[in-house]
């Protein structure tokens, strides 16, 4: 056992060698990959951040239920009973007066609202369901409305239908670009460890001669991969927070514009660590395929 390990030190401990001792190509190494693993990344992390927006934007993924104006108080007791039992998600009421003064603030209403006989607005509760795909929303809708008591219930279901489709679509293009990055990747990969090969291959053929085992070769290789391609994803990491860490405040003052409350979030430590273990698996392969290609070759 003590010695498998000693023979994984050595290997890691030549790799590290390797990257330090051209500090300038294993930069600009770092930087390509960290671009390509930025890229996918920052996408997929706009995806979500837009996903919340929409969730905290008012008025977004909502549905609002409206009462009759004679319903009362055992009625409206009622309704929340059965929002309880259906499950449907977060709910508020909002009373009859409560909506009469949001009305008569907005501007230029003030005026009109003085001089109605009585209040013409219902009760209404206002629901944020758990489940918001599309079909879910207009499921509940048509629930809602064959209630008693309940006068009108309103989704934007185009306005919904279109959010999904959008997310679903960028999700899709994310995913592509992952792909086609992770290709670029585990190619970066490859020509690097290539080139450590060809600068080194009097020696790998010398090793072998004297019974150096494949595995014995290719050990050290893989953990140069792996440390490029970990490097490369906390570079990666490192682009995409910095960034996001600019937009945080342009972003902030567009969401209170339209009434949200809403911060960009960057990347968390979980998806730091993940971005990591990428980037060191793409790395591996790249360096897997090479390193076995050359060995076949002189076999």
């Amino acid at each position: 056992m003590k010695a498998w390990i000693g023979q994984h030190l050595t290997a890691l401990r030549d790799a590290l060698r390797r990257l330090l001792a051209a500090p300038l190509n294993s930069l600009l190494s770092l930087l390509v990959i960290g671009v390509a693993l930025t890229l996918p990344t920052a996408g997929w992390l706009c995806l979500d951040n837009l996903r919340q927006a929409t969730g905290d934007s008012p008025g977004v993924q909502q549905i609002s239920i409206f009462m009759t104006l004679d319903v009362g108080k055992s009625a409206l007791s009622d309704l929340e009973s059965r929002l309880k039992d259906a499950r449907a998600g977060s709910w508020r009421f909002v009373s009859r007066e409560e909506a009469l003064k949001h009305l008569q603030a907005s501007e230029g209403m003030a005026e009109i609202v003085a001089s109605l006989p009585k209040n013409p607005l219902p009760d209404a509760f206002i629901v944020t369901p758990d489940d918001t795909r599309p079909e879910a929303l207009e499921s509940l809708a048509r629930t809602f409305a064959a209630w008693p008591d309940v006068a009108h219930v309103q989704l934007d279901s185009a306005w919904v239908r279109r959010l999904d489709a959008l997310l679903r679509l960028g999700k899709l293009v994310v995913m592509l670009l992952g792909i086609l990055f992770a290709g670029a990747l585990v190619t970066i990969t490859f020509n690097t460890i290539r080139l450590q090969i060809l600068a080194q291959a009097a020696e790998i053929e010398l090793a072998k001669l004297i019974g150096a085992t494949d595995a014995w070769i290719q050990r050290p290789l893989h953990y140069f991969g792996v440390l490029q391609g970990v490097l490369g994803g906390l570079c990666a990491a490192l682009l995409v927070t910095v960034g996001f860490h600019l937009l945080r405040a342009p972003v902030g003052e567009l969401a209170q514009l339209y009434g949200a409350n809403f911060v960009l979030q960057g990347l968390s430590p979980l998806d730091i660590t993940a971005l990591a273990v990428v980037g060191g698996g793409l790395g591996w392969l790249g360096a897997s395929i090479s390193a076995a290609m050359y060995l076949r070759r002189v076999a």
